[in-house]
């Protein structure tokens, strides 16, 4: 591999780890892992509720390794007999918090929510909000968790 390769790649590694120190700075968990956690569940949710179009304008804006996470298992085909809205969203995020439940989804996912609208541009955003049912949208319109908050 070439040295640009790899400085894409470790470019790649360095975006995410930003992402991820980043939403667990807000959610004040300390805990890595568990953010990615959450920043994988939500982007899951999100990809499997909006058109085919607009999860694949979304997903071309994440940095790569984020990006690999966002299409794992993704079966586009799929995705359109899912029921789409704000209970069946925070469901599909609860799925991956089984062992050890959010204390409040709603706002995790809102946290999440913040964070996106600072990583991708403000066009892609828009698009992805209108595409979503609009009682899922009101998680978007609430402000990211203040440095501090514990949500466990």
């Amino acid at each position: 591999m070439s040295a640009t390769g790899l400085e894409s790649l470790e470019h790649t590694v360095q975006l995410t780890h930003i992402w991820i120190n980043e939403l667990d700075r807000r959610l004040a968990w300390n805990n890595k892992p568990r953010a990615y956690r959450l920043l994988k569940a939500v982007l899951h949710a999100l990809r499997d509720s909006v058109p085919l179009n607009e999860a694949a304008d979304l997903g071309a804006q994440l940095p790569g390794l984020l990006r690999g996470a966002y299409y794992e298992q993704w079966r586009p085909g799929r995705a359109a007999k899912k029921k789409h809205g704000k209970a069946n969203f925070v469901a599909q995020v609860n799925e991956a918090f089984k062992v050890d439940p959010l204390a409040n989804t709603e706002q995790a996912v809102a946290t999440v929510f913040g964070l996106l609208s600072e990583k991708i541009t403000e066009g892609e955003i828009g698009d992805v909000r209108h595409a979503l049912p609009r009682d899922l949208r009101t998680l978007w319109m609430a402000p990211y968790m203040p440095p501090g908050a514990v949500l466990l």
